[in-house]
């Protein structure tokens, strides 16, 4: 990280606090168009669009450390996901989304078709789960097609919208799809880019946000001990309180340090290992501190008065989202059986540098 970066993260802190007041951070997840104006207004949608194309051309790293910052504010508004969406259209060549954007893959439900050589393409079916799906203007959709990977860029006007929403109450939605597309809007990616590639992008994106809610959770926890007086004297003198604070600083480190190898791997073409293994630590870290911070706040913890429990259920459902720790660790299970006997410890200390057809 440089100056620019910091110039950058003070920015998004004071945009982010001036938007979602710390009173109001329980009502944060309804959309607001005011916000994203604003927020659009600093380029930050574009942080991942390179220079020549318009973006601000941030590494990974930069990028989704600014989004660290705003997960830590509690302010909701579809930025990673917009990033990263600008992201993989830029590498095909496509304009970026003029609005919140999104990003999915499509999966077996979805009918693809071209009509003859480089023709009209068609999209038919449902992509389920898609964050910020209701306010997305642009959908980024990877899709498998003739032996290779292609990106879609589909406009708001060619899907149906089923609402829906996670355990933190942020849009999830599912998409169907109805769409003709030209040939200048589906564009061939490289061969960097697939289904599971996308979803440890994704993977990644929710590590740095569950690390930034970390961060926020512990300043709560620690405000709280210090304010708290119980039998004349603050929680926060006990030693077992001081034990678990530190347990959960240790756990919020340990997130933050993962998410950070997270974004570093988003380049590298062997760093699926590496993103699968900092999801599932940071989901870890993400159940180990939330049961200590609801602990150490009792039951003023899960009040509509206060913002513990948005940060919490944020934490619980996006260890879940692209990837659940089961998830990530069968995968990471699959790459050291493959690896062999002799494999194994080079897997290990090179943290996964190679896939799982490398070493098959």
């Amino acid at each position: 990280m440089d100056d620019t970066f910091d110039i950058l993260a003070t920015t998004t802190t004071r945009l982010y606090a001036d938007l979602f007041p710390v009173d109001r951070i329980g009502g944060a997840a309804g959309w607001s168009e005011e916000a994203w104006r604003a927020l659009d207004e600093t380029g930050l949608p574009l942080a991942l669009v390179p220079e020549e194309k318009g973006g601000a051309g941030l590494e990974p790293s930069a990028a989704l450390g600014l989004v660290r910052v705003a997960s830590r504010s509690g302010g909701t508004l579809p930025l990673g996901e917009t990033m990263l969406a600008n992201w993989l259209l830029s590498e095909a060549d496509l304009p970026p989304s003029e609005g919140p954007a999104s990003l999915a893959a499509s999966r077996a439900g979805i009918e693809v078709g071209r009509s003859g050589d480089g023709g009209e393409w068609t999209l038919t079916g449902t992509v389920a789960g898609v964050p910020w799906g209701r306010t997305a203007q642009t959908l980024a959709l990877l899709v498998a097609h003739g032996g290779e990977t292609w990106i879609a860029r589909i406009p708001r006007s060619g899907w149906s919208v089923a609402e829906g929403r996670n355990l933190a109450d942020l849009p999830r939605d599912d998409l169907t799809l109805r769409t003709a597309l030209s040939a200048g809007e589906v564009r061939p990616l490289s061969a960097f880019w697939n289904a599971e590639r996308l979803r440890a992008t994704g993977a990644a994106l929710r590590a740095q946000e569950m690390a930034g809610a970390l961060e926020s959770i512990l300043d709560l926890t620690v405000r709280y001990a210090g304010e708290r007086v119980q039998f004349g004297k603050p929680i926060g003198k006990q030693q077992a309180v001081q034990q678990q604070i530190a347990v959960l600083a240790g756990q919020t480190a340990a997130a933050g340090a993962a998410a950070a190898l997270a974004a570093d791997a988003l380049v590298l073409p062997e760093g699926t290992a590496t993103i699968a293994a900092a999801k599932v630590r940071a989901g870890e870290a993400a159940g180990i501190g939330a049961a200590i911070a609801h602990q150490v706040h009792g039951a003023i913890g899960i009040t509509a008065e206060h913002s513990l429990h948005v940060f919490t259920k944020r934490l619980w459902a996006w260890r879940d989202e692209f990837g659940s720790e089961r998830a990530w660790s069968l995968y990471l299970g699959r790459l050291a059986l493959a690896a062999g006997a002799d494999g194994f410890w080079p897997f290990v200390t090179d943290a996964g540098a190679r896939t799982l057809e490398e070493v098959a």
